[in-house]
C-alpha cells in the first residue's frame, strides 16, 4: 500500500501527485522509456566503478538500466515509489525491485554508485538536500552519484507531476548546501526520446569527499 500521507509534510505531497501519475499509467511509461538509447551515459557513469561494483537504481521506473547494469556484471539493487512500476520492472529485470520512497533511504556506505536518473527531480527543491544527504550517507568513501534534472529553473506541477529543474548554477548552490560531494562532471544534453530533442536535461556525476 502506497504511504500517502508521508508526502504531506514539507510540501511534499507534490511528490504523492506524481506517484499517482505514475501508478495510472505505468504500462505507458514502460513502453517510453524501456528501449531508449541511453549507453552512452550509462557507460559514462560506469566509468568511475570498478567492475562488479554495487549500484543503487533510485527510482529506476521501467528498470531500463538496472537490466543494462546486471547484463555488463554489476550487482545492482532498483527501487522506485511506484506500486504499479515495480510491478512492471520486477518483470522486466528478472530481479526483486523494492517499492520505497526517496525519503526512506537509510543505508550507510552500501553502494559504490548511485544511479537517480530523472527520478529525485520529482522531490521540491525544498526535500532535494535531505535525500541527497541520504545518497552521500548511503554511498561508500569515495562512491559516485549521477542523477539528473530537466534543464532550466522552474518548479511546480506539470501534466500531473511536479517538477524541479535545475541549471548548473542552481545546483551548484544545492551542492554548497548539502556538502560532501565533489563535481566531477556536469553537462547537457537533449531528450534522446524520439520527438523530444528540443527539451534538454542537466547531468552530473558527483564523487563522495
Amino acid at each position: 500500500m502506497i504511504k500517502w500521507s508521508i508526502y504531506h509534510k514539507k510540501g511534499a505531497v507534490n511528490m504523492g501527485d506524481s506517484l499517482r501519475y505514475y501508478n495510472q499509467h505505468a504500462r505507458e511509461f514502460f513502453d517510453s522509456t524501456r528501449d531508449v538509447e541511453f549507453t552512452q551515459i550509462q557507460d559514462r557513469f560506469l566509468g568511475y566503478l570498478k567492475p562488479g561494483a554495487r549500484i543503487l537504481d533510485f527510482g529506476c521506473g521501467s528498470g531500463r538500466d538496472t537490466k543494462y547494469f546486471i547484463s555488463r556484471g554489476y550487482m545492482a539493487d532498483a527501487v522506485d515509489g511506484s506500486v504499479e512500476l515495480v510491478k512492471i520492472a520486477s518483470e522486466y529485470t528478472g530481479t526483486n525491485v523494492r517499492q520505497m520512497f526517496f525519503q526512506d533511504l537509510d543505508e550507510r556506505e552500501a553502494y559504490e554508485g548511485i544511479w537517480a536518473c530523472s527520478s529525485i527531480l520529482h522531490l521540491t527543491f525544498d526535500e532535494l538536500a535531505d535525500v541527497f544527504g541520504k545518497m552521500h550517507r548511503a554511498l561508500v568513501p569515495c562512491g559516485v552519484l549521477y542523477t539528473s534534472f530537466k534543464y532550466g529553473t522552474g518548479e511546480g506541477e506539470r501534466n500531473g507531476r511536479y517538477f524541479t529543474d535545475m541549471t548548473e548554477e542552481k545546483m551548484e548552490g544545492l551542492l554548497k548546501a548539502v556538502h560532501g560531494f565533489a563535481t566531477l562532471e556536469m553537462w547537457v544534453t537533449s531528450d534522446v526520446r524520439p520527438g523530444r530533442d528540443e527539451e534538454q536535461w542537466l547531468n552530473m556525476i558527483l564523487r563522495k569527499r
